[in-house]
């Protein structure tokens, strides 16, 4: 069983993540509209999923501010940042921040990703939300990088999920 810590205090996850090499589980999420969609749906495309525990927190809300600006001139590439919150919760946010090549995804009917991906924490304060965990997957959906990051608090590597990106890219705006 994997851990990450949460303002230095081990906190266990429900797993290990899926590794570089491996086939990516498809998932159910549910969209700002309350629609429904899945991984799958967006095949033939490049996939950076940004696991975070609530976009209601100021390390969550960077975190894809940031990608949602690294990953605007790749045509190619969708981006999927995926959590708990409420799909209205999300919705607000995007649209506060402007974020329009990020899918907000809410993991909250199916616990979908969070099962099939291990992410979520059993224990400590956010027991049940995700840990922060980015994955880029190929056009295949074979998972090319995978980064669980070591503390809640802390942003993941965005220079190392980026240059898989650029390598895997073709469209560049």
């Amino acid at each position: 069983m994997a851990t990450v810590t949460f303002k230095g205090n081990t906190v266990s996850i429900q797993g290990e993540i899926p590794q570089k090499g491996s086939q990516a589980h498809d998932f159910k999420f549910v969209k700002q509209d309350l629609s429904e969609a899945s991984l799958f749906d967006y095949d033939n495309k490049i996939k950076v999923i940004l696991a975070v525990p609530s976009l209601d927190t100021g390390v969550c809300a960077m975190e894809t501010k940031k990608f949602n600006q690294k990953l605007a001139d790749f045509s190619d590439v969708e981006a999927i940042v995926i959590s708990k919150d409420l799909p209205f919760a999300m919705g607000r946010f995007c649209t506060a921040e402007g974020i329009e090549n990020v899918i907000s995804a809410s993991d909250f009917r199916y616990n979908d990703f969070g099962s099939k991906y291990n992410t979520d924490m059993i224990e400590g304060p956010l027991k049940g939300l995700s840990s922060r965990a980015v994955f880029v997957l190929d056009r295949d959906n074979t998972i090319q990088y995978t980064e669980l990051v070591p503390e809640i608090t802390q942003e993941p590597d965005y220079d190392k999920a980026m240059e898989v990106v650029e390598r895997l890219s073709s469209k560049i705006i």
